[in-house]
């Protein structure tokens, strides 16, 4: 994955990323081992989305000889879970990313239009040179996670990829349109691409509602 004027989109085609997305799918599948399944997939996830994490150049003393290596560059990598299911994703992302900080969004989809709105924030107000990691677990319509993104860039982030266990085409062909020309690093990392959205903007066939399986319904 490297820069460029698109949003780039990664379906990772992994054994493992399959054979635990089948799991969460399963609608006899509760919400203990949902959470678990989440977080080591979000592992798996974290692994194709770092690939472009910046790095500096270390060298360490080993047992026997210097060894030149890297580490993390500096300002650190912030990630972004968007509350209140990606939530779900954020211990596996920081087992990868342990020396990241961690940033929250709160946004919440109007049902009747389908905008995102936004209701808490804790998130610093100068992001310039970061590189961010944002956690949706799902992205249907594209809206919430766009307004994310966009949020992130006003605050001077060069720099975002999205993690989310599922991805709808709709919501993908969203994001293009919102980011396109805009020259933006955008990329999106995903267990799978599905079939549809239905007629209430859930992704088809998904997994239901992703903050309803990790939390239970309140």
């Amino acid at each position: 994955m490297g820069y460029g004027e698109a949003m780039e989109t990664l379906a990772v085609d992994h054994p493992l990323v399959a054979h635990k997305l089948t799991t969460l799918r399963d609608v006899r599948t509760d919400s203990p081992t949902f959470r678990r399944l989440a977080d080591e997939l979000v592992t798996l996830l974290a692994y194709e989305a770092t690939r472009d994490v910046r790095v500096a150049e270390a060298t360490v003393q080993t047992p026997l000889a210097p060894a030149q290596g890297v580490r993390l560059a500096s300002p650190k990598p912030l990630v972004v879970p968007i509350l209140r299911a990606g939530l779900g994703m954020l211990d596996g992302m920081t087992r990868m990313l342990p020396t990241s900080e961690v940033g929250f969004l709160g946004m919440i989809r109007d049902e009747g239009t389908l905008q995102a709105q936004t209701y808490a924030t804790r998130l610093p107000d100068d992001l310039s040179g970061r590189q961010c990691y944002v956690l949706d677990p799902m992205l249907a319509t594209g809206g919430t996670l766009a307004a994310a993104i966009k949020l992130l860039f006003e605050r001077g982030a060069d720099d975002v990829t999205a993690l989310c266990l599922l991805a709808a085409p709709e919501g993908l062909k969203y994001m293009e349109q919102e980011f396109e020309g805009t020259g933006a690093p955008v990329r999106v990392v995903t267990a799978a691409i599905d079939s549809h959205l239905n007629d209430q903007g859930f992704i088809l066939p998904g997994l239901g509602d992703a903050g309803d399986r990790l939390y239970g319904v309140v």
